[in-house]
């Protein structure tokens, strides 16, 4: 009976374990056509042609490091937000045949969370992040 316990008790904690570490603290949830996208530790892109929803990214950095970005977008208007410590902030947003290039500098060590909101359906976009190399 008590090895009974602990074995129930054992799986479980595993199961708490593995639910707690596939977890994210935001979410991607979209409607897309004609949508290519990638997100590796040290990089991320979206390319649309019809985009409505929210898509998140989690890039990693060194300590001081940054993050060059490029965004785009023909009809529509979204913003790009990123947390890196705990708190969502905006880094920038565009509306119908606007772009941008730039850089978030000064970043501490670990995951950047990049998160895409669209206000409503946005049309033949192509969004690229990538953590600069010291």
């Amino acid at each position: 009976m008590k090895r009974t316990k602990i074995v129930v008790i054992m799986a479980v904690m595993m199961l708490v374990a593995t639910v707690a570490a596939g977890c994210s603290k935001y979410k991607s949830k979209y409607f897309a056509i004609c949508f290519a996208h990638s997100n590796t530790s040290g990089s991320a892109f979206m390319s649309f042609g019809e985009f409505d929803g929210t898509m998140v990214f989690t890039l990693k950095t060194k300590k001081g490091g940054a993050i060059n970005y490029s965004a785009k977008i023909e009809k529509g208007s979204l913003t790009v937000y990123y947390d890196s410590e705990g708190t969502k902030e905006e880094l920038f947003k565009l509306s119908a045949g606007e772009s941008v290039s730039s850089s978030l500098e000064n970043l501490p060590k670990g995951k950047v969370y990049i998160i895409v909101e669209t206000d409503g359906n946005c049309k033949n976009g192509d969004l690229d992040f990538k953590v600069k190399k010291k």
